[in-house]
């Protein structure tokens, strides 16, 4: 006899959307296979309601970040990852259907999650690389994260369960984020992308200059949210010297983060912060020093800049091939490196430096 498996969690999650849309039945998509039996997508599923106001648009949430069934973590507190995705995406007043490359989209945030552990939080942001939505034109090419403005978070059986709503961000809108923060630059953008719904079609919001001159004082005032940032090419060589020869000590980063990093630089080391930039086998540290120095121990570099230095380094720092000294430090340098862009399948797109 077959014993009914019970759902609290996606119990839960239907109750506060029942508050949310009523009796509306929304569009919902399950998986046929699931993640732990070999299925491809992680999450169990994902709904998607119709929404009005404050302009038509597709409400995304997803079943699956937390735990909809038992209780199988040890934290009490916290259901599963501790939250659950929603995605608002324009649609016009007639369409019928929601797009099927929003539902890809939030499955591939599942796999990011459960395949790397790295957990989403509000204020968070993610560089796509590339269009949200594949073959688009489209200049949405992150994603930033925010609780949705509707939905806040609630207390399950199996613990709590907050709604982190994801948006699509153009590459600047991005940078703007890493340099001052990912909520001050949606709340100083709020009345142009109410309810952090995503539009395709939209340019960039710093071409609104009222939301730029925000973006710029904000950043301006408060510095550079980001103490830390992945950096996928990023390695040390220790310096050799020798009878005929003699080599530097080189910091090696890839391109497409080299004009970014040096944005940074100002954002943190000028307001007394360090920056850690985490590689896959090197993590190299800047830091606010009263003089130039540079310490390398294992897998980590540490590297002391005055402002003077701060800012000399932030100037020559670009995204294309170069060899830069660092700062009053002898004797070591930051090597740029070009970057390539691939696809999803693998092929080259683009090549930065």
């Amino acid at each position: 006899m077959n014993e009914e498996i019970g759902a609290p969690g996606w119990d839960a999650i239907d109750q506060e959307l029942e508050r949310l849309y009523g009796s509306q039945e929304p569009k919902h998509y399950g998986t046929l296979i699931s993640y732990a039996l070999g299925g491809q997508d992680p999450l169990d599923g994902i709904s998607a309601y119709k929404a009005e106001s404050p302009i038509p648009h597709w409400h995304f949430v997803t079943y699956g970040f937390s735990e909809l069934y038992e209780k199988e973590s040890e934290d009490q507190e916290v259901s599963g990852f501790g939250f659950e995705l929603t995605f608002r995406l324009q649609r016009d007043a007639d369409e019928e259907e929601p797009p099927a490359w929003a539902l890809n989209l939030l499955q591939n945030m599942g796999r990011y999650v459960f395949g790397s552990g790295n957990v989403f939080r509000s204020g968070d942001y993610l560089d796509a690389n590339g269009p949200i939505c594949l073959g688009a034109d489209t200049q949405l090419t992150a994603l930033a994260f925010a609780e949705d403005p509707e939905l806040p978070a609630i207390q399950t059986p199996n613990g709590q369960v907050e709604f982190l709503e994801m948006t699509g961000i153009t590459g600047d809108e991005l940078e703007a984020m890493q340099t001052w923060n990912t909520l001050g630059v949606l709340g100083a953008a709020e009345e142009h992308i109410p309810y952090y719904i995503t539009d395709l079609t939209r340019g960039s919001l710093l071409r609104i200059p009222p939301v730029a001159e925000k973006i710029r004082q904000g950043a301006e005032a408060e510095g550079s949210s980001t103490g830390f940032l992945f950096v996928d090419q990023l390695a040390w060589e220790p310096g050799k010297s020798g009878w005929f020869s003699k080599s530097p000590s080189v910091v090696k980063m890839g391109a497409k983060q080299a004009g970014i990093i040096a944005k940074l630089l100002l954002g943190r080391i000028l307001k007394g912060r360090s920056l850690t930039l985490v590689g896959p086998d090197t993590r190299v540290v800047f830091e606010p020093g009263q003089k130039p120095e540079l310490k390398a121990e294992g897998g980590e570099v540490r590297i002391a800049l005055d402002d003077q230095a701060a800012s000399e380094l932030s100037r020559s720092l670009a995204p294309k091939e170069s060899v830069v000294p660092l700062p009053s430090v002898k004797g070591a340098a930051i090597q740029i490196v070009k970057t390539q862009i691939k696809d999803s399948e693998g092929n080259v797109v683009k090549v930065i430096g």
